[in-house]
């Protein structure tokens, strides 16, 4: 399975989410492949936000090697589940999907259409996002698992 997890620069949420469900999943040795990127392409090959790998390393994650890359129309191809963080995220994800089986694979991050709040603005905000992130990261690999 690979799974990509996107936001608007790759550099607070999906880092966090990709750092996460990798760590996640390697410890439960399931072979999946995850990866983030930004709708945004500002930050390419640039680190996570200082914050990001901060709270992630207080966490026991190391996310400070990932570094960021731009969404492209390729990876519909190369993923089977792009995990968007919010609504605007959503939209411009779906503007580049050309057919519908591209489409179906693209969903909110959380669950009932909740979305993430980008704590770029507020650094008070990253820990309660990455608390948020790592809890729905464990109910995705539940529910991929029940999937199989």
């Amino acid at each position: 399975m690979k799974i990509l997890m996107v936001c608007l620069g790759n550099i607070c949420r999906s880092p966090l989410a990709e750092g996460i469900m990798r760590h996640l999943v390697e410890e439960k040795q399931l072979g999946w492949e995850i990866a983030s990127a930004g709708t945004g392409d500002w930050h390419v090959n640039e680190p996570a936000d200082k914050r990001s790998i901060a709270v992630a390393k207080n966490f026991g994650y190391d996310i400070s090697k990932q570094r960021a890359s731009h969404f492209n129309k390729q990876m519909f191809d190369d993923f089977d589940h792009i995990l968007v963080m919010d609504q605007n995220n959503l939209r411009d994800v779906l503007k580049l999907a050309g057919q519908e089986g591209q489409r179906r694979k693209v969903k909110l991050f959380l669950a009932e259409d909740a979305e993430v709040t980008d704590p770029y603005f507020d650094s008070a905000l990253f820990e309660p996002v990455f608390l948020q992130i790592e809890e729905r990261c464990k109910q995705l690999i539940a529910e991929f698992l029940d999937q199989d």
